[in-house]
């Protein structure tokens, strides 16, 4: 018989939030894969609990030679336990290629709810929760960073991130260019732990703020974008959304059709706005009516 992945979900700040299972499972695992071993000891002493197993660890620097491994272990029948600094694994964390192996060999996969900063966050945020997408960590070079938040631009569900505090104030600038220094966000800071904080605001607030410098664990939620209805969008908001979509790789005549189709206009409206746009940067009047 195979043996049994188990994904535990660990404390991401107040230690007390473990939940039961975790020491159960520590105490009867076989093998306990661990992001930082250090970290578990502590954990391990705090939950006053014994690893019944033995603990290897498994982080980004050895995720690919490591999984092997402990395939190996669970196809002889072991009970491996995998657990990460904080929150639970594979979410911007090791985890994923471990699951993905484990799956494709027909080998068992279970968890240990726990604590999530993803989920905290967004209950705290006081932004809609009712649908949302998990961005991650943006990318760290500025220009690579500007086009992934160009292709979220008009997403409608709140958005939530993770980010680096050294890098905070720089990623919500950009946000503020990208999404409207006016659209509404939170930016929560270690979240559980003795000195949470959870800061709301208009992005281009929040990124004055943030210039003042940030420490700790971060996760950043975002206002999705509204649905404006025909006569909230004019055409140089129009030609700007076109731009987005074009930046993220998407062709000018099905950006048009989408644009269009959201802010219910034709697309002949949105089209003209796009020529009107160009001429304008070109510097150069309109010559006759385009088409087509």
């Amino acid at each position: 018989m195979t043996g049994t992945l188990v994904l535990a979900g660990t404390p991401i700040g107040d230690t007390a939030d473990a939940p039961p299972r975790l020491a159960a499972e520590l105490a009867a695992a076989d093998v306990i894969a661990a992001e930082d071993t250090r970290r578990l000891r502590r954990l391990t002493q705090a939950l006053d609990v014994q690893p019944g197993g033995r603990v290897v660890s498994y982080f980004e620097g050895n995720e690919s030679a490591r999984t092997p491994e402990l395939v190996e272990a669970l196809a002889g029948g072991s009970r491996v336990l995998l657990v990460t600094d904080a929150g639970m694994p594979s979410v911007s964390d090791p985890g994923y290629r471990l699951v993905a192996a484990a799956v494709e060999r027909g080998i068992a996969v279970t968890a240990v709810p726990g604590p999530s900063a993803v989920l905290t966050a967004l209950a705290v945020s006081g932004l809609p929760v009712d649908r949302f997408c998990f961005e991650g960590f943006p990318p760290r070079k500025a220009g690579e960073r500007l086009g992934r938040l160009r292709e979220a631009a008009e997403e409608r569900r709140t958005l939530v991130y993770f980010e680096a505090p050294h890098r905070l104030a720089d990623t919500l600038a950009a946000m503020a260019e990208v999404f409207g220094a006016d659209r509404r966000a939170a930016v929560c800071r270690e979240l559980t732990k003795t000195y949470e904080e959870v800061r709301r605001g208009p992005l281009e607030e929040l990124a004055a703020w943030a210039a003042e410098g940030v420490r700790g664990e971060i996760t950043v939620v975002v206002e999705g974008a509204a649905e404006p209805g025909p006569d909230e969008a004019g055409p140089e908001e129009l030609a700007r959304r076109v731009a987005v979509r074009e930046e993220a790789g998407e062709r000018r005549k099905e950006a048009i059709a989408a644009v269009a189709q959201a802010a219910g206009v034709p697309k002949r409206v949105v089209f003209d706005a796009v020529v009107a746009a160009k001429n304008a940067a070109a510097g150069a009047p309109r010559e006759g009516k385009a088409h087509h």
